[in-house]
């Protein structure tokens, strides 16, 4: 029997290390690759065409969610797991929404992920109980939001600003002009509603998409 072969993308080296020896002490599952950000994940995956390719959100430069785009778009039948400290339901809908087949949180049991991992190789969506509890959670209570009508790229480029990356940095990471991202930051704020990145910083902070600072 074929093993399910899996390129890991983590910006922690350390972090993939332990996530590796995890994985290929099962049976039927090897890591053919591994990758640091999204531009490096992304020709892995060209090169190696691996069977499920497990990826963090928080990456430097273009996250997850992006990448997850990227991919979907050269393969449409790349199979994708998100694997990510985010346990907020905005995040995992726009996960899916970029074409991801499973979402999982760094905090769920080892056992959770290497069943995810061959749950997506099925063919079938997979959720841990953590991100499942969020997203019905805001289904119960209609909790709704003026987050998802934002795009993918969209939803990345937020992320990016929250985490207090220039425009020239953003413009960078997702090889656009200075000009465009200015025209994304400006239809992110009119899509949620809010008119200064002041507003914009306490939007997400009422949606669980940013902390405040420790003072």
């Amino acid at each position: 029997m074929e093993k399910i072969r899996v390129l890991l993308v983590d910006d922690h080296a350390v972090v993939r290390q332990g996530y590796r020896r995890l994985i290929e002490s099962q049976d039927g599952i090897d890591v053919v690759g591994e990758a640091g950000d999204a531009a490096s994940a992304y020709q892995s995956y060209k090169n190696l065409t691996p069977d499920v390719t497990v990826v963090d959100i928080s990456m430097p430069g273009r996250g997850g969610i992006d990448l997850v785009r990227q991919l979907r778009l050269y393969d449409s039948e790349a199979r994708i797991l998100m694997f990510t400290m985010h346990a907020n339901a905005s995040y995992a809908e726009q996960a899916f929404k970029a074409g991801a087949q499973g979402y999982v949180t760094k905090s769920s049991p080892p056992d959770v992920l290497i069943s995810a991992i061959r749950t997506v190789f099925s063919g079938r969506p997979a959720l841990c109980a953590e991100i499942n509890s969020a997203i019905a959670a805001s289904r119960l209570f209609n909790e709704d939001t003026a987050l998802e009508t934002l795009s993918p790229r969209e939803f990345e480029i937020l992320r990016m600003i929250l985490d207090e990356k220039t425009t020239d940095e953003i413009a960078q990471a997702f090889n656009l002009s200075p000009k465009t991202v200015a025209n994304y930051h400006y239809a992110i704020k009119s899509k949620l509603g809010v008119r200064t990145d002041i507003e914009l910083v306490y939007y997400c902070l009422r949606q669980g998409l940013a902390t405040p600072p420790i003072s």
